[in-house]
């Protein structure tokens, strides 16, 4: 359970009758707990992206265009499913938001985002979501539309609300397409509610959005909707989707209204895989928690870092706590975590913080075809600058090669920063409400922004020190293994071998 944090995690799995059964989490994913459910009244919103490029911080500022400005959208012809970019109007005014950009994807234009948070306090979350493999057979060649990158910023720079969120991305996709990799989802919320949205593959704009309320939790992973009524778009405060969605299933032979059957969206349009067993094993521990009181922002924290879903293919961490009466906008927060939260600490960002660390900003490592060329003059201060993402990734390696040695005093010292940090942030938010409403609103901006440079980079100093100390021992006690292979990376067909804490614990 999530309060047993630094027992190991077989244990754990163990406890649950799982220890054997459980594959752990390769891919992104979102956790979501209602409002009604959290110790502080705020909706919880946490997960991750799944990339292998390079990551860095961003807050984008809020931003106007002039009339007739437009935005590049879609995939090019290196993508899976290979496409051509189009341009679609852009709107006078995007807002101000908090996201994590990498570099690489095939096909997709950099800088790519799974989300983050906007100055509203609605949350984006990208989740993978294949679509059956006849709808993937249908994708035009080459396809056009809105790719999973553009939809969440642009969902981020638009949407007031989650429900907002769903109906932008609706119409984006009715009007201009969907430019697809086979399938995808998202996760959207708010201090009301949430909504996953799972849009398919096929180029036929089919797509179906499910709220999750403030007494429910929810993990994706893949992205899923199950049974809906046929009727589903008679009921908008709990359902929204394609007005084809019921009657193009129909046409394919893939339901059959005659049989009685419940309309069940996984089984119809995704394959049926439905919820994977780390997801299971997941919202099990969060409901047996829930059973003896409300999650706190603590533990939420805890549920995202488990080694079942953080490990090398989780390019950051996030964690959103959104709650109402948060005002002005520049108070809306978002935790995150420079690369895999299971070895790296959550460190908090408000709106309102003016800029990022060099060393939380971009860097040469990882990042799509930097190794082609020299740096230039006025990038190489930053490059000069160390970069967390890689601190926190060598952190990883030594730590989950040897995770039953080394992952308990890690997650001990992660726990203890975070603990810190959120003991001290109540202080710091109160003094800036209190300039925000002396009419101080740069004071208030600076205090913030301090703040949390300060715990980003003590954070970075903690890393520093683990992986230290950590590499030392780990030379000591087991020594240098070398490579056996000629090949550093790794292809789709042997993504079993990625590096993870879950994955080397001795599970038999």
């Amino acid at each position: 359970m999530i309060g047993t944090r630094y027992l190991p995690l077989l244990a754990l799995l163990a406890l649950l009758g799982l220890a054997s059964a459980v594959e752990p989490a390769r891919a992104s994913y979102a956790i979501y707990v209602g409002r009604n459910l959290s110790a502080d009244g705020g909706t919880l919103l946490g997960g991750t992206g799944d990339e292998p490029s390079s990551h860095w911080l961003e807050i984008v500022p809020r931003r106007t265009y002039p009339a007739g400005a437009t935005v590049r959208v879609g995939v090019d012809g290196r993508a899976n499913f290979p496409g051509e970019f189009i341009d679609i109007p852009q709107v006078a005014e995007t807002a101000r938001f908090i996201t994590m950009n990498y570099s690489e994807y095939d096909g997709f234009p950099a800088p790519i985002t799974n989300g983050g948070l906007n100055e509203y306090g609605v949350a984006v979350r990208d989740v993978w979501s294949t679509s059956r493999r006849e709808l993937q057979d249908m994708t035009p060649r080459p396809q056009h539309g809105i790719n999973y990158s553009d939809l969440s910023r642009i969902v981020m720079e638009r949407a007031h609300t989650a429900r907002e969120a769903v109906e932008i991305a609706g119409e984006l996709i009715s009007r201009y397409g969907d430019a697809t990799y086979g399938g995808n989802s998202h996760f959207f919320a708010d201090a009301d509610e949430g909504w996953v949205m799972i849009e398919f593959a096929g180029g036929k704009g089919l797509w179906i959005a499910e709220r999750i309320g403030p007494d429910e939790v929810r993990m994706s992973y893949p992205g899923y909707v199950l049974e809906i009524p046929l009727d589903f778009a008679r009921h908008p405060d709990r359902y929204r989707g394609s007005p084809n969605f019921i009657s193009f299933a129909i046409e394919q032979g893939w339901y059959d209204p005659k049989s009685g059957k419940p309309f069940n969206v996984n089984a119809v349009y995704q394959g049926g895989n439905g919820r994977s067993p780390a997801v299971k094993v997941i919202e099990e521990r969060l409901r047996r928690r829930l059973a003896s009181g409300k999650l706190t922002l603590r533990e939420f924290m805890d549920t995202v870092r488990d080694p079942l879903v953080s490990g090398d293919q989780s390019g950051y961490g996030q964690v959103a706590s959104l709650r109402h009466g948060v005002s002005p906008a520049d108070r809306q927060l978002l935790w995150v975590a420079a690369t895999g939260a299971v070895t790296t600490p959550f460190v908090p960002y408000w709106i309102g913080v003016q800029r990022v660390p060099p060393e939380y900003g971009k860097h040469r490592y990882l990042s799509s075809r930097e190794s082609e060329t020299f740096v230039t003059r006025d990038f190489q201060i930053q490059e000069a600058s160390q970069f967390a993402f890689r601190t926190f990734k060598r952190l990883m390696y030594y730590t989950c090669d040897r995770p039953e040695k080394f992952l308990p005093e890690v997650t001990e010292a992660l726990v203890a920063f975070e603990d810190q940090t959120i003991a001290l942030m109540a202080s710091v938010d109160a003094r800036a409400e209190r300039l925000f409403a002396a009419n101080a609103p740069d004071l208030a901006r600076e205090e913030l922004t301090d703040f949390s440079n300060h715990r980003a980079m003590d954070a970075l100093r903690l890393g520093e020190a683990l992986l230290t100390s950590i590499e030392a021992r780990h030379r000591l006690l087991y020594g240098y293994r070398a490579p056996t292979g000629e090949q550093m990376g790794q292809t789709d067909d042997d993504r079993e071998a990625l590096v993870g804490c879950a994955k080397t614990l001795p599970w038999e």
